[in-house]
């Protein structure tokens, strides 16, 4: 064995030991590349430094889309956006960069009909942040609401949502489809009053603030959680036609003309 063998060796265990796989793997071809170029050993290194960093960008980003839980294949480019002319785009992109809203523990609200794409578009956004380094959770209401209240059996509730914390956004899909259970809303407003003007939500719901009476057990109860969801919040309206009930009236071919959507169906108040 050779002394740049034994080196190398050497130089790999350190590696290992620094945790720095990127730069293990890439310093033989760069070191040969800087010996025959010629290269200063700040460049050597600056090279080798920042792929370490790119990488460690990159696992990041994977693991934390793991941990999001996100519906696949749901992005903003294959967003529709011209079937819902309420949205604007541009806002919707500018709200991805997440420093504004997000920092301030901000929240988003997405009003609609059943499919109008509230879920594809929460999910989407939430994409997007993940790629611009923010930790999401997407899950949907009734889901979640059922850990918390096991927690609650548990003993362990608050630990629960403390737990919820760490991501930047929590994305709770169909809020309205919580029972009037007074152990679910509970556990729920409990949720909302802990992240209230610290760590941000996005929620979608097919019913307005006005039918929130469905979701809560008493009206002070609803009133409380409205308040503290649209304190610092943005709210986008939906109220378009379902482009599910669209697609299947398409492929049933001609025939009677669907009823359109309208306000009323959309507020019963």
């Amino acid at each position: 064995m050779t002394s740049t063998d034994i080196d190398a060796a050497r130089l790999t265990l350190a590696l290992n030991e620094l945790r720095l796989p990127a730069i293990k793997a890439l310093w033989p071809r760069f070191a040969e590349q800087a010996d025959k170029e010629g290269w200063r050993a700040a460049r050597l290194l600056n090279a080798l430094v920042e792929h370490e960093l790119a990488e460690r960008d990159r696992r990041r980003i994977e693991r934390h889309l793991a941990q999001a839980r996100l519906l696949p294949g749901k992005t903003l480019d294959s967003f529709d956006f011209n079937a819902v002319p309420t949205l604007s785009k541009a806002h919707i992109n500018a709200i991805t960069a997440g420093d504004s809203w997000i920092g301030n523990g901000n929240n988003i609200l997405l009003f609609g009909p059943p499919g109008v794409g509230k879920s594809h578009l929460s999910s989407a956004i939430g994409l997007a942040l993940v790629e611009n380094g923010y930790r999401v959770l997407f899950t949907r209401t009734t889901d979640l609401v059922q850990k918390l209240q096991q927690a609650r059996r548990d003993l362990v509730l608050e630990a629960a949502i403390a737990k919820l914390d760490k991501y930047h956004l929590l994305i709770l899909d169909d809020i309205a489809y919580v029972t009037k259970d007074q152990a679910e809303t509970s556990v729920l407003f409990e949720l909302i009053s802990a992240r209230y003007e610290r760590r941000s939500m996005l929620i979608t719901a097919n019913q307005p603030f006005g039918a929130w009476d469905t979701i809560f057990p008493d009206p002070a109860m609803t009133l409380a959680a409205v308040d503290r969801i649209v304190h610092h919040a943005t709210i986008f309206e939906m109220n378009v036609e379902s482009y599910r009930r669209k697609a299947a009236v398409k492929a049933k071919g001609p025939g009677r003309p669907p009823k359109q959507a309208s306000a009323a169906d959309f507020n019963p108040d």
